[in-house]
């Protein structure tokens, strides 16, 4: 299934289904700490025995006192292993790709507690078959291409996801940083969440995604369509531009050093441009803006744009416009794009990557939540207030300006198999 919003960049956000490395879970948590040799060792596991059209996003559920877990064992009906690992709290073991549809699976899980004693505890259930409703996911993030420090983990769903399954979807995205960066998940619409942490990220970070989507519930009778992946690799350098409307002048930083000021001119007051920290979603070299077809425009045009760089999916764009150099560092005559001469779109387009950041202040309208990568046009508190999971407390306690070697930094949410 090809996602239709994400036509506007040509991604399909599809990838292969190997197996998984340890993941970072957008609410991650310390991992159990065996208890006290005096509680008696018990165990309890799901799903319940002889359970019947379970998900193939069934996780392997432990619940134990007096002990920690050693090892799970998930076989299907001819005997072979199923690879997976354990979450760092120990709440449950995750399989490494999705279980079959329509088949037979047994678990065995054993645990020991601190003086040596060992009890384990078998559970056989079997999957739902194939559903006739699912949900689509696109994720923009691809190993061959290098972002911006702003670049959101963006993951857009075909259908909307009701907020009553939005923890358990969320439960299923998986996220790595190297080296190891706070972050969280966030709903910006029914249709989008995305994960950032407190700030940009460390220029040279690699980032590693597992969307475990397939099979699982999606509310409204919908199932997840398939298991995604994606690295994403953050620049060595960090590209910010802050445009001030007061002035008409951007500001280009490159590794926090001014490096370049352009004047610019905005959205007129009938079509402003959108105040907020954006995100170039995507460049393009030439095109063609076109609103003829528009009727409920009636300022239509059609007109050949070059440099252009998305900024929202409304159509702002920072690109060349020669027509208003004239204006440029003065006045905003835009349709609420952000104008600058040929020469300096040019100079923007071969220094700029997706992701990278552009700050817009002072002008008539503020940018609306989902309309592009708008993550990070929020403050922390308002950010995490998306997240449908409970957020660790050392994490909304981050503030603006998180040590990367605090305690703050996520811990692994599954392990190594």
């Amino acid at each position: 299934m090809v996602l239709a919003v994400l036509v506007p960049l040509g991604l399909t956000g599809c990838s292969s289904e190997g197996e998984t490395p340890a993941f970072v879970s957008s609410t991650p948590s310390a991992a159990a700490a065996p208890a006290a040799s005096a509680q008696p060792l018990t165990l309890a596991v799901t799903p319940a025995e002889a359970a019947k059209n379970q998900p193939v996003s069934t996780e392997i559920g432990t619940k134990v006192t007096g002990g920690t877990v050693q090892s799970v064992t998930l076989t299907d009906a001819a005997g072979a292993k199923v690879a997976g690992a354990m979450r760092a709290d120990g709440s449950s073991w995750v399989p490494s790709k999705p279980l079959k549809y329509g088949k037979g699976y047994k678990a065995t899980v054993v645990v020991a507690s601190p003086d040596g004693q060992t009890t384990e505890k078998s559970t056989s259930f079997t999957t739902m078959s194939k559903p006739s409703k699912k949900t689509g996911a696109g994720l923009y993030m691809f190993e061959d291409r290098e972002y911006g420090v702003a670049m959101p983990v963006v993951i857009e769903f075909t259908s909307p996801v009701p907020a009553s399954a939005r923890a358990g979807v969320e439960r299923r995205l998986f996220v790595t940083t190297d080296p190891p960066q706070p972050g969280v998940w966030s709903w910006s619409s029914s249709l989008q969440v995305m994960y950032r942490g407190p700030e940009f990220w460390q220029t040279g970070t690699k980032i590693t995604v597992r969307a475990a989507l397939e099979g699982v519930p999606m509310g409204n009778g919908r199932y997840g369509d398939a298991d995604r992946k994606g690295v994403g690799n953050i620049s060595k350098d960090k590209i910010e531009m802050k445009v001030d409307n007061a002035t008409k002048q951007m500001k280009v930083y490159k590794n926090d050093n001014l490096v370049k000021t352009i004047p610019v001119s905005l959205g007129k007051k009938t079509t402003p441009s959108s105040s907020g920290t954006l995100v170039v979603m995507d460049k393009l070299r030439k095109t063609v803006f076109d609103t003829t077809d528009d009727p409920g425009n009636v300022d239509r045009y059609r007109v050949d744009i070059e440099y252009a760089q998305r900024l929202t999916w409304g159509g702002e764009y920072i690109h060349a416009a020669p027509w208003s150099v004239q204006h440029q560092g003065k006045r905003n005559v835009s349709h609420g794009c952000v104008n600058v001469s040929s020469a300096n779109a040019a100079y923007l387009f071969n220094l700029t990557r997706i992701g990278d950041p552009i700050t817009i202040k002072g002008t008539e309208r503020v940018v609306r939540p989902a309309n592009g990568w708008t993550a990070w046009s929020v403050t922390w508190e308002q950010f995490l207030k998306g997240s449908a999971l409970p957020v660790p407390p050392e994490l909304a306690g981050a503030g603006a300006t998180p040590d990367p070697s605090a305690s703050a930094t996520p811990q692994p949410s599954v392990s190594p198999s």
